[in-house]
């Protein structure tokens, strides 16, 4: 992105009288380019800016335009989410689609929770369950990313899912028979996926790298949740944020995060479904990992997924 770009976008967005003064690069993010960019006479605001189409793996396509659409369904958040202030998806400035956001105060987490004695840990693990639910409050009628919930049944958005994700690890010569075993372990167990109730908001994405602190609270306090790039309609136990918890090493944390979210789910096939949809997040960090060149996780996925297929079973 040049200047003359961040530039045009802004205006495109915000309209033309709309002045920039700085833009800088924010980090984190590994998919999506963001800026933080002051304009005079307004608040600092956040462009986010997709990856050209061509550069788009299948199973990541349109994760922006999700985000836009999340935007939307995110609202009893509040504060704690960034506000869509424009976007456009129409190619005609850059070529891709882009977002301004506000700008949301505070620190991400990876650096700052890290300052904490490991005792206040718990605390922000409890706000993360607390979070999670009020995301997973809220009800849908379709199946799959917010950009495109197209499916009936949610069994054929998570079949649709890893097809894209094989299609896309085959074109780098990566393992995916597993892949295959594990779209075959869908068409076996339908029953156990689809009778989970009606779709359910997930973030998608809802861990760590995602939230901001206050850079000045004694004990960790969440100021802010962004990147919803990842969004689907889908059952609860299938979302990052339930994956990140449930896998936490501190019994503490964990206890935390569930007490917070109203209990560990329990009932009819939860321990298997469990079991799948981390077969279905290895599967995600591959294709992630493939794209930022970290082939050495690749095989670390191969491992464990293949353990996970035992454990599926018939």
């Amino acid at each position: 992105m040049t200047a003359g770009q961040i530039v045009a976008v802004c205006r495109r967005v915000l309209g033309e009288s709309a002045e920039v003064r700085s833009a800088v690069e924010m980090g984190w993010g590994s998919y999506n380019t963001a800026f933080r960019v002051e304009l005079a006479d307004s608040p600092l605001v956040v462009l986010r800016i997709a990856p050209s189409p061509d550069k788009q793996m299948r199973s990541e396509r349109h994760w922006l335009r999700s985000e836009y659409a999340a935007a939307a369904w995110l609202v009893e958040l509040g504060s704690l989410v960034p506000r869509v202030l424009g976007a456009d998806f129409t190619h005609q400035v850059i070529g891709r689609d882009y977002l301004v956001q506000s700008f949301l105060p505070g620190v991400p987490a990876p650096d700052k929770l890290p300052t904490y004695d490991r005792q206040l840990w718990p605390g922000f693990f409890s706000q993360l369950g607390a979070i999670t639910r009020r995301v997973h409050n809220v009800v849908g009628d379709s199946w799959g990313p917010l950009a495109a919930p197209v499916d009936a049944r949610w069994s054929d958005a998570l079949l649709r899912s890893l097809t894209d994700s094989r299609a896309d690890l085959a074109g780098w010569s990566l393992p995916t028979d597993d892949v295959a075993q594990l779209c075959a372990v869908i068409e076996r167990h339908r029953d156990r996926l689809d009778h989970v109730g009606r779709p359910r908001l997930l973030h998608g994405d809802l861990w760590t790298a995602n939230v901001l602190l206050d850079p000045h609270a004694v004990e960790p306090t969440v100021t802010g949740v962004v990147d919803a790039d990842r969004a689907w309609w889908g059952e609860p136990l299938a979302d990052w944020a339930v994956y990140r918890a449930d896998s936490r090493a501190v019994p503490s944390e964990r206890d935390a995060f569930w007490r917070a979210y109203g209990g560990r789910p329990a009932g009819r096939d939860v321990e298997w479904r469990l079991k799948f949809y981390r077969g279905r997040h290895l599967v995600a960090e591959r294709v992630e990992a493939a794209r930022g060149g970290h082939f050495d996780h690749v095989d670390k996925t191969v491992t464990e997924l293949g353990s996970l297929l035992s454990a599926l079973g018939d």
